[in-house]
């Protein structure tokens, strides 16, 4: 279950996809590798997707139609927290965190069902009970070398490309957010196992209002307007993470 509080590389290749559609895309075979996915739409229980299918993402609600052509998350300072650890603290040398990824790293959300691997990593065995990590509003003086890669994140971290009833939107966030999840029940790492760890997505609700009978046009929720706020939190409660060996986007273990 997550609990959201404050906080705050490189895009997705896409020999990342090639890789999660490889029959290897199974329960992480190799000792002490984690690998990271991506997903925004469950498959059936009795359906195992090997990757997500990538293409567009409807979103209907009351009258309202949301198209989405393309979602871009900048994150940054991946970490797990060991069981019985201390809380991951970058100024502390010897707190019990395992980073994944420093960031800032370009993300693009797969639109379809299931999990898309992102990267793996070797990780020292040991049991792990949080995830943390930052939606991250990248600055030139501090991310020189990502804003060369990526120049139209400059003081944007969350891009979205689509149509709204139509009409064509680009919804853009400055969005600085840190986010804790935990991993329920722990994953284990050992010397012959790995994990698999989804980060979930719900696209669905970034949109919607207040009153869960419509949709929010996008362009009223860029950066002064109307709809920031709202837009803001519906995407702060919408990210969750969980174990996923099988990448069908869904808890392995049972959990929302």
């Amino acid at each position: 279950m997550s609990s959201p509080i404050r906080f705050a590389g490189a895009a997705l290749l896409a020999v990342a996809a090639l890789a999660a559609c490889s029959s290897s895309n199974g329960p992480s075979s190799a000792g002490r590798q984690v690998a990271f996915q991506l997903a925004t739409k469950p498959v059936g229980a009795a359906v195992r997707a090997a990757a997500a299918v990538a293409g567009t993402e409807v979103i209907g609600l009351g009258n309202d139609t949301i198209v989405l052509s393309q979602v871009q998350l900048v994150l940054r300072r991946i970490e797990l927290e060991r069981t019985g650890g201390t809380v991951c603290d970058s100024l502390i040398s010897d707190d019990d965190c395992e980073e994944l990824k420093a960031g800032p790293i370009l993300l693009d959300l797969p639109l379809g069902a299931g999990a898309a691997r992102s990267f793996t990593v070797a990780l020292d065995t040991g049991s792990y009970s949080k995830i943390k990590f930052e939606i991250h509003r990248p600055e030139s003086n501090h991310d020189g070398a990502f804003l060369a890669l990526h120049p139209d994140f400059d003081g944007v971290s969350i891009m979205v490309t689509g149509t709204y009833n139509g009409t064509a939107f680009t919804y853009t966030s400055d969005l600085d957010v840190e986010q804790e999840h935990e991993l329920s029940p722990p994953i284990s790492v050992t010397e012959t196992t790995g994990a698999n760890l989804t980060l979930f997505v719900d696209l669905a609700s970034w949109f919607a209002n207040a009153g869960n009978t419509g949709l929010i046009d996008p362009q009223t929720a860029n950066n002064g307007g109307a709809a920031e706020g709202e837009v803001k939190s519906n995407i702060e409660a919408s990210l969750n993470a969980f174990e996923d060996d099988n990448h069908d986007g869904h808890d392995d273990h049972g959990g929302n």
